[in-house]
């Protein structure tokens, strides 16, 4: 498989390159020239595959001819060890709990398949470092993935004070291989100064740069995987299936996408967002529109301006009447997501985080319209937001031991100012300049 620029003015190149480099020359997120759709006998057999299995079947043809049938599926059934759960909630509504492997949230399974490609691409290349913005989990899932990967250096960069506790400790804690970056500003201006790096020529000439956002096409394509999961686990699909995506930065909404174009018989995604809506304005008038991000308690989801929206846009050709016959959008306020969380709770004994409960909240309203079976997307434990989800409902969220572990840790973290040339001189001084004088 071989990978185009969504600029389309940059080389084509193949899945290594693809997830060394994380972003194209052109500024441009890297985007398959095609979708291969699954056979039918892969759906025949779903419901009897291991998730490593259905991951295994998806994947090979994104990776194609760079690494072996074996390495791919040692790859997966090494990253791929814990249960993604489909969880009925209410009548025709279920929860996929993506919360059950080590840091507690989605993006362990994106993040620890990336680690274990870019460990084996590295092998081919001088060392690499990693450069990451977070809004929250992926700052944890891509460290816990890439800790005491050889040959692999990570840079985190986070908003000062708009991630939860809990959150910010389980990457700040680590030392080794990573390194934290507490940045005066936003998600938004974290994900610019990562972009902006990539972009720098002194950089690209120096240093071996990649991304671990879902920018990268080898943390994004993984997520797919759990939509056909979540089809294996339905008892019944007489009715159409709906997924509500809780979206901020839509890499989650874009893997879904792709596993329909691949054939799986989704009827409709709700992209649920918080109050930082510019999709679901999009969905309304076709206009994009990018702003501010806006701090919310939902705030893995506080992204003014999407970077995957680009492949959404790949995916229907540009066309706004085809993206609004597979997407829905609906916007809810932190009122909505706390009310949801007690609501949900006091009817059906179940724990909502934020933003599963942002998720739930567009899935009920879709359903007030639509008889189909729903499926919604629960991102990260409860415990992860303790703090918000216990002045919701009336006790105390358990947390598991190893989030226990982390809070007890010494915070580990450089603060930076929102400047990507603060950014710059830190990476040369550090990585470049420090094994310069080593020499």
């Amino acid at each position: 498989m071989n990978y185009k620029s969504t600029n389309n003015k940059s080389e084509i190149v193949n899945f290594d390159q693809a997830v060394v480099k994380g972003l194209a020359d052109d500024k441009g997120l890297f985007f398959p020239l095609e979708i291969p759709r699954l056979p039918d006998s892969f759906f025949e057999n779903l419901k009897t595959m291991k998730l490593s299995e259905i991951a295994f079947q998806f994947l090979k043809p994104y990776v194609g001819n760079v690494l072996t049938e074996k390495e791919i599926a040692d790859i997966l059934n090494d990253a791929l060890n814990f249960e993604i759960p489909l969880v009925k909630v209410a009548e025709n509504v279920y929860s996929l709990e993506l919360f059950h492997g080590p840091t507690h949230a989605f993006k362990d399974v994106g993040a620890r398949v990336m680690a274990r490609f870019l460990a084996k691409f590295s092998g081919k290349n001088k060392k690499v470092t990693v450069l990451v913005a977070t809004s929250g989990d992926t700052g944890s899932a891509v460290a816990s993935g890439f800790l005491d990967v050889e040959g692999v250096e990570v840079v985190v960069l986070y908003p000062k004070g708009m991630v939860s506790t809990i959150q910010e400790k389980q990457f700040t804690t680590l030392g080794k291989n990573i390194t934290a970056l507490e940045i005066s500003g936003t998600f938004d201006d974290c994900q610019r100064m990562v972009k902006e790096a990539f972009m720098d020529k002194e950089l690209s000439e120096k240093m071996n740069l990649s991304s671990a956002n879902s920018i990268n096409v080898a943390r994004f394509l993984p997520q797919a995987v759990y939509y056909f999961y979540a089809f294996a686990q339905l008892k019944d699909t007489h009715k159409p299936v709906v997924f509500s995506v809780p979206s901020g930065n839509y890499g989650n909404l874009t893997a879904g996408l792709f596993a329909k174009q691949s054939g799986l018989p989704i009827d409709k995604f709700i992209a649920s967002s918080n109050i930082n809506n510019v999709v679901p304005k999009y969905i309304e008038t076709g206009n994009f529109e990018p702003t501010a991000s806006v701090q919310t308690i939902s705030n893995a989801m506080d992204v003014g301006n999407p970077s995957n929206f680009a492949r959404i846009l790949e995916i229907y050709n540009h066309s706004w009447s085809e993206i609004t016959k597979n997407i829905e959008a609906y916007t809810f306020s932190d009122h909505d997501t706390r009310k949801t969380m007690r609501e949900v709770f006091e009817e059906n004994n179940y724990i909502l985080d934020p933003h599963g409960a942002v998720a739930y909240c567009g899935l009920r309203t879709y359903m007030q319209k639509h008889d189909v079976v729903g499926i919604f997307l629960e991102t990260a434990h409860p415990a992860k937001f303790f703090e918000t989800v216990e002045e919701s409902i009336p006790i105390k969220v358990k947390i598991p031991d190893n989030l226990q572990e982390s809070l007890k840790r010494e915070k580990l973290s450089i603060q930076m100012n929102n400047s990507f040339d603060e950014l710059k001189h830190f990476l040369l001084n550090t990585f470049v300049n420090s094994e310069l004088t080593k020499v």
